[in-house]
């Protein structure tokens, strides 16, 4: 998504006045409030997979036999589980990347994830709650509550999850502030068969995202065909978005032609 700011920028200068050597202030904040949903789809998108590798990995110690400890490690972060078993639930399961981790992605994460299971992610039916403690995603703060609901496979035999991000707050390390909420639909598609190595991991993403800019300005986007996502590295193979930001209506984000669709004339952009 971080590579749609420049093609947008362009887009948009083009409607200002071409007499005017700026854009006006309603087309900078339009700009600002899009790059902002840049940063918070990536923040949340990375949440949504993280925790759910923490689960798993929850599951993978909770079943050695061999295991001594209620404390275990993923991804170089500690993860705590209680209780410490593999039946009685709810569980709550605590991710402390402490004063920070560099993952492979190059991302920086520190704080706490704490999320509440009441069963394994893969089992139908599954939900888990999580929230955050001075959480951190490189020096993007975050907060509010992460729902995500396994709803069963899908008529392909992939196991589909509903996804509701609530009271979603990201603070910039300037003290922006980014309001966010999320209804939506992943499928996990790719990688189911490696629970434990989440960079293999593919997922179709289906629903609405909205939210308020840190200069008030809300936007809505809506995923008109699946937006196919891969991990590492993390890119949108495909899919189209509907974006409504501010005045500017019915923005067309096509990632099948590599388009931007904006006052019915289409522009290129390099995914």
């Amino acid at each position: 998504m971080k590579k749609l700011i420049i093609p947008m920028l362009v887009v948009l200068f083009l409607s200002c006045d071409k007499d005017d050597p700026k854009p006006d202030t309603t087309s900078d904040n339009v700009v600002e409030a899009l790059k902002e949903y840049v940063i918070v789809n990536k923040v949340f998108q990375d949440i949504g997979n993280t925790n759910g590798d923490a689960v798993l990995s929850a599951e993978s110690s909770a079943s050695d036999a061999q295991a001594k400890s209620m404390k275990s490690k993923a991804v170089d972060a500690e993860i705590t589980i209680t209780p410490f078993d593999l039946t009685t639930f709810p569980k709550t399961i605590t991710v402390d990347f402490k004063t920070g981790v560099l993952g492979k992605d190059g991302i920086t994460r520190k704080g706490k994830v704490t999320i509440v299971s009441t069963n394994w992610y893969r089992e139908a039916g599954s939900v888990h709650t999580a929230t955050f403690t001075d959480y951190y995603h490189n020096d993007y703060k975050v907060e509010g509550t992460h729902v995500v609901e396994n709803t069963g496979e899908n008529v392909d035999g992939d196991l589909e999850y509903d996804v509701v991000i609530q009271d979603g707050k990201i603070t910039t390390k300037s003290g922006a502030v980014i309001e966010y909420q999320e209804n939506s639909t992943r499928t996990w598609i790719g990688g189911s068969e490696t629970p434990l190595n989440i960079w293999d991991d593919e997922y179709l993403l289906d629903g609405s995202q909205s939210g308020t800019s840190s200069s008030n300005l809300d936007y809505t986007l809506t995923v008109e065909e699946s937006l196919h996502f891969v991990l590492l590295p993390r890119s949108i193979k495909s899919g189209i978005l509907d974006v409504d930001i501010a005045d500017i209506k019915d923005i067309k984000i096509n990632y099948n032609n590599s388009t931007i669709t904006i006052l019915g004339k289409a522009y290129p952009f390099v995914k």
